[in-house]
Order: C-alpha cells, then sequence, then structure tokens
C-alpha cells in the first residue's frame, strides 16, 4: 500500500497512541520499513533535492517528528543517545554503519561519558532500527546516503550530552 506523508504519520501517530512506549515504537519500525519499500514515497519526500536535515511533520499531540536526511558524501558521528528521547533510523538509499555502545562511565555536563563499542552493522535500503532512551549508537557512511528518522521529540531542542569512545584494554 503506498501512503502519503500524511497517512505514513497518521499511521505513526495511531501506533504510538494505541502502544505507548517500546511496543509502539516497534509498531513505528515496521511502518518506516514498509513505506521505504515504496519507491513514489521515497522519490516523492526523500529525494535528491533533501538538505542534510529536514523535518518533515511535527505531530502536535505528541512531538515525534519525520525527518529525511540526504549526506551527499562520507561522514561518521560521534558516539551518542537521544537524551530524552528515542529515535528510528530508516535506510532509503546507500548504506549506514551503525556501532552500538555501552556505557563505561557517565556523562556529565562538565565531563563527557565514556562507551565501549559492542557491535556494528549495517543498515541497507529498507531496514530500519529503534535507538530507545539511553541506546548509545553511532552512525558512519562512506558514500550518498539518504535516511528516514523518527525522532521522538525534535533533538534541536533538547539537551544531550557527550560521549568519548575508549579502548576495552584502558578501562
Amino acid at each position: 500500500m503506498g501512503y502519503s506523508l500524511e497517512e505514513f504519520a497518521n499511521a505513526c501517530h495511531t501506533a504510538l497512541a494505541q502502544e505507548p512506549g517500546v511496543a509502539g515504537r516497534k509498531k513505528v519500525c515496521a511502518l518506516v520499513k514498509e513505506v521505504l519499500q515504496d519507491d513514489a514515497f521515497v522519490a516523492r519526500y526523500l529525494g535528491n533535492d533533501l538538505p542534510e536535515r529536514k523535518i518533515l511533520y511535527e505531530d502536535p499531540e505528541f512531538g515525534f517528528c519525520i525527518l529525511g536526511h540526504l549526506y551527499r558524501g562520507a561522514k561518521e558521528t560521534a558516539p551518542h543517545d537521544h537524551g530524552p528521547t528515542w529515535a528510528i533510523y530508516g535506510q532509503a538509499k546507500g548504506e549506514t554503519v551503525m556501532t552500538d555502545w555501552a556505557l563505561v562511565e557517565p556523562a556529565s555536563e562538565e565531563e563527557p561519558g565514556k562507551v565501549r563499542k559492542v557491535r556494528e552493522y549495517t543498515l541497507t535500503p529498507g531496514e530500519a532500527h529503534v535507538y530507545n532512551e539511553g541506546d548509545l549508537h553511532s552512525p558512519r557512511r562512506t558514500g550518498p546516503t539518504t535516511l528516514l528518522r523518527i525522532e521522538g521529540k525534535n533533538v534541536e531542542k533538547i539537551r544531550r550530552l557527550a560521549f568519548l569512545p575508549v579502548e576495552t584494554a584502558g578501562v
């Protein structure tokens, strides 16, 4: 079934209303995978005219955001979480190598936290992954990449702390 952005946003809202928390997010993740299989949806909302970050929809009741991201070249992001909220990364085009991290030392306002690498995996077109509150991860892209992402709240409006990777032997 093809979705418009409005229909997709409404389906996400319904899933989160019916099952708040992790269960609802898993349903939203399944919806993300579904729309990533829809070539018309991807072409219309995740085209080559996207900037690196664009909010396509922000839910007035729950505050979740649907975003499009277009990275035109290689880019690596430091380990992070999404502060007091969650996110779903959906791969539309290209590949993203994701790294999951385990907390070694908590972050504070004054000092970055320390994290240890747990695993790496590659998101390919059509795949999506939920990152709940506190899930530490970092994406790496080696070439052009397009993502459909859902944030539980607009992360540009919340305070997040920094994290630095450490070598396991040095901890």
